[in-house]
């Protein structure tokens, strides 16, 4: 639908929608309005918008980039083409009818937003609500559309405000979204490995696992499987998955309950060096990349003199990056290593790949992985895990070693 048609549809000429431009589509000059005048030529520009990008969520923020003064919750309302009576109607229809929510509910919530959450105006939705009324939304003017319109959509001018329980629902709910968007996306391109770098690995589904952590900390952790397709043989993992376990980690330790700030990140061979160059990058601000370069001798773990140990305050957080934990004690040498070069220093372990006891990857808890034994008897402060394998392992992209 082009500008004329929305100009149109809203009681303007066409001469007045282009000249008052994306700003304010002639409402500008009309502040003598009374605010259910106002209401109303939101409600109809809303709806016109809804017509023109077919999604509610378009319309919403092309309607919030036209007036910077409109909550979010309440261009959500205008672009579904509904007043504040049907809107609660809509809301108890989407949830079987076991509410009696009523207009003067959601003026409250808009009312909060409208002050930005500020003390004595209105009152806040739950996050309970704001699953119901952003399903309620997402079925548009006419109640038939499927829309997914995301709970912190409606109150992202607001958040801050919420309540701290509320805030961290959803957060989960945004970082599970995304990781599901991105596994769904991974999961869509399976196929047996047969060596092609054009193919991407196999995603499993996920587990949660309970780790070690710090005190008072998040001790549970999502990971994804890896399963084997070609049993016997290394996963040779593409770029795709390997970025993928990345940012799994990354919300992992965003998710540990309060915030780490690394002094320094430590790759564990090259493979590891990657891990940490881009979580130095961008989970902790770039700070200090150092890197250890292991060889085995006689099975002991030496470190080469190309490793690299950064200058860093006394008792510096040092978050420890490695590719995968099988059965060898290298994370274990390593601790030991950086406790004695840093003394008091707080060390955290991430790692990519841990591998499962058995060939099953149905992983029950922690104990059932090979290193368990050895990522806690390094005594970490918590430990961060992507993905589970199962025997024998998987190999970096370009077989970093």
């Amino acid at each position: 639908m082009g500008n004329s048609n929305v100009a149109a549809t809203v009681g303007y000429t066409t001469q007045q929608y282009m000249d008052d431009g994306k700003v304010d589509m002639g409402l500008a000059g009309r502040q003598s309005q009374s605010p259910q005048a106002r209401g109303r030529e939101l409600a109809r520009l809303g709806r016109a918008l809804f017509h023109s990008h077919g999604s509610v969520k378009a319309a919403a923020h092309d309607l919030m980039s036209r007036h910077q003064d409109l909550p979010s919750i309440q261009a959500f309302r205008y672009a579904a083409g509904l007043s504040q009576d049907q809107a609660a109607a809509r809301y108890n229809e989407v949830s079987g009818n076991q509410t009696t929510l009523g207009g003067t509910t959601i003026n409250a919530w808009e009312s909060w937003a409208r002050a930005r959450g500020a003390a004595g105006a209105g009152s806040p939705p739950s996050f309970a609500s704001l699953l119901i009324l952003a399903a309620a939304y997402g079925r548009g003017p006419h109640g038939t559309a499927d829309e997914v319109i995301s709970p912190g959509d409606l109150v992202q001018e607001a958040y801050e405000k919420l309540a701290p329980e509320d805030q961290l629902a959803l957060k989960t709910a945004a970082d599970r979204s995304s990781i599901s968007a991105t596994s769904d996306a991974l999961r869509a391109r399976n196929a047996v490995v047969g060596g092609s770098p054009d193919v991407d690995n196999i995603i499993g589904p996920d587990a949660n696992l309970v780790v070690p952590t710090i005190d008072n900390g998040n001790s549970a952790i999502c990971t994804f499987s890896l399963p084997n397709p070609n049993p016997g043989q290394l996963i040779d993992l593409t770029w795709n998955t390997f970025g993928f376990g990345i940012q799994r980690l990354m919300r992992q330790i965003k998710s540990l309950g309060r915030r780490l700030d690394a002094n320094i990140c430590f790759g564990v061979n090259e493979a590891g060096l990657v891990m940490a160059t881009f979580l130095a990058s961008a989970q902790f601000n770039r700070c200090a990349i150092g890197y250890l370069r292991c060889n085995r001798v006689r099975n002991e773990i030496t470190f080469a003199a190309e490793s690299h140990y950064p200058d860093s305050v006394a008792a510096p957080v040092i978050v420890i990056c490695d590719f995968e934990v099988k059965h060898a004690d290298v994370v274990g040498r390593v601790a030991r290593e950086l406790r004695k070069r840093y003394p008091g220093a707080e060390l955290y372990f991430a790692v990519f790949g841990a591998m499962t006891k058995g060939r099953s990857l149905e992983v029950e808890s922690f104990e059932d992985l090979t290193g368990a034994k050895i990522m806690q008897a390094a005594n970490f402060e918590a430990v961060f895990i992507a993905a589970t394998m199962c025997p024998p392992g998987i190999e970096p992209p370009l077989e970093l070693r």
